[in-house]
């Protein structure tokens, strides 16, 4: 079969595709993003607007002005009202929404405070980020409980596979299902809602790692019944890095306590809750992460007609054409149904060699350095499940262009011709 021929866009060249995008979403000031650079990797960190980072750093110089003043005086109604923005994007009640660092954090406290005994059991795909499956297997060693793997294939041909089999693996010791919103490796959106009630149905709770969730997909809390929800500011969402939020639902709150044991824990104040108590304060740090994610939300907002609604389907519509367009330049078959993807998207790669494997640092394949160092763009590659089977996966931000996968495509059909014929091609 010929390869497709990749061409670059009969309108614009790449830079100035980029410079009208950027002209476009914000002026050529709003992304703090390196001008020469292919960036899609959203999906792991992404960029912060030039305008949420200028009010962080205002917040810092207040902080440092008056210690003292911001943090015994100001910064409680600060936290408060950034948690009221952050709880109505979500769809929650702010009672119910409190900060934390990243979803792994919030994911490490929900495991933590669930009642699991002995010979419990708790369900979590093969799906699951590894820092959280992690955060899993040391609770349930703690606990002597057990950890029930459900596989996920991917190649997936239909989403009725998930539901089929996460039921098809509650016994009668099932207590808890770990859900990741959309996963990590694969980016496939795993349909939480109707597996969570299913789940309930069966007395099953749900925890939701929602790393990916907020300002991908759409996010409504509190009709989705779980006991609760784990997700990233600093990611979908573009806030400084360091911006998680944690929601909980109102009758599990009394379970649930920071990592971090402070001042809350003993407070003789009756104006709020003990959970809002305990993690409004776990000692002196700098929230100003937390304090902008309601600028975030402003800053993009009003960059696209319809809000965030038409960023997310822009963002998703820009990845799903990228992903057929990449499948077709490198001859696969799409891994999953297009419902199932928002603006992240994971293919396969043919299986690496035994050199590839050895040279493989930090989670990311060597082919990854290769893309880097040879074409400066950014994009995951990473062994999934192991070594030597791996993946390529693409994300879509308000930054990027088409000209952006054209670029990857031609690079990749570079490195295809460097390599060795390999099985899979």
């Amino acid at each position: 079969m010929c390869l497709p021929t990749v061409s670059s866009s009969p309108q614009r060249t790449t830079s100035e595709d980029h410079a009208w995008l950027l002209r476009r979403f914000g002026g050529p000031e709003f992304w703090a993003l390196e001008p020469d650079i292919t960036f899609l990797n959203h999906g792991a960190f992404g960029s912060c607007p030039r305008p949420v980072l200028a009010q962080q750093r205002a917040l810092q110089d207040r902080l440092e002005q008056q210690p003292v003043r911001f943090f015994v005086d100001e910064f409680e109604a600060l936290w408060d009202a950034a948690r009221a923005e952050v709880a109505r994007f979500v769809g929650a009640r702010m009672e119910d929404v409190v900060f934390v660092r990243n979803a792994t954090e919030g994911v490490n406290i929900l495991l933590r405070a669930f009642p699991l005994a002995a010979a419990d059991e708790v369900l979590v795909t093969d799906h699951e980020y590894n820092a959280c499956r992690n955060a899993l297997e040391a609770v349930c060693a703690e606990r002597a409980a057990r950890v029930r793997v459900v596989s996920i294939p991917f190649p997936l041909t239909e989403a009725a596979v998930l539901m089929e089999r996460f039921l098809d693996a509650i016994g009668p010791r099932t207590r808890l299902a770990l859900l990741d919103h959309v996963t990590s490796p694969t980016g496939l959106v795993l349909p939480v809602a109707e597996l969570g009630r299913a789940l309930a149905a069966r007395g099953v709770e749900v925890i939701v790692d929602g790393a990916h969730g907020p300002g991908l997909v759409p996010v409504e809390l509190e009709r989705l019944g779980v006991l609760g929800y784990a997700g990233n500011c600093h990611k979908w969402l573009c806030a400084p890095k360091g911006a998680g939020l944690l929601y909980v639902r109102s009758d599990f709150q009394a379970r649930v306590r920071p990592l971090i044991i402070s001042h809350g824990a003993n407070s003789t104040r009756t104006d709020r809750s003990r959970f809002l108590l305990e993690f409004g304060w776990m000692g002196t740090m700098d929230p100003t992460p937390w304090l902008c994610v309601p600028e975030a939300i402003r800053a993009l907002e009003p960059l696209l007609p319809g809000g965030w609604s038409e960023i997310r389907k822009r963002n998703r519509e820009l990845a799903v054409r990228a992903r057929r367009f990449l499948c077709g330049v490198l001859e696969l078959d799409p891994p999953a149904p297009e419902p199932m993807l928002a603006a992240m998207a994971a293919l396969p790669l043919p299986a690496g060699t035994p050199t590839e494997a050895e040279q493989i640092r930090n989670g990311l394949d060597p082919l990854r350095n290769w893309l880097w160092e040879r074409y400066r763009i950014e994009v995951p590659v990473f062994p999934w499940p192991r070594p030597p089977h791996r993946l390529l996966r693409i994300s879509a931000h308000l930054y990027n262009a088409w000209s952006d996968y054209e670029r990857l495509a031609e690079a990749l059909q570079q490195w295809r011709m460097e390599q060795p014929v390999r099985t899979g091609w």
